[in-house]
């Protein structure tokens, strides 16, 4: 290996150690924010708020991932869309 991939390496593993606290996704599957975001929403409510045909045209979990996981620009929506969840569900145990 060449100096510089050995330092990239390192780094990333340095970085990998570094403890993401306040990073609410990390650790959560895009399963379980795709099955808090059904449970929240439902399928048609979801498939108005994130215009892809896997949530309006028979929707499953399975489906859905098999898209989500091809496709960043829709991963980046729903992972938006579950944070705003997680605003949503604190607000309303605040009230």
């Amino acid at each position: 290996m060449t100096s510089i991939k050995i330092i990239i390496v390192t780094l990333q593993k340095k970085m990998s150690d570094i403890p993401q606290k306040n990073n609410p996704l990390h650790g959560i599957t895009l399963e379980a924010i795709l099955v808090a975001l059904v449970e929240f929403y439902g399928w048609e409510e979801l498939g108005e708020r994130i215009k892809i045909n896997c949530f309006t045209k028979d929707p499953s979990i399975n489906s859905s991932l098999k898209f989500l996981r091809k496709t960043p620009w829709a991963r980046t929506k729903v992972e938006s869309l579950y944070l705003y969840m997680l605003r949503q569900k604190k607000k309303m145990d605040l009230l």
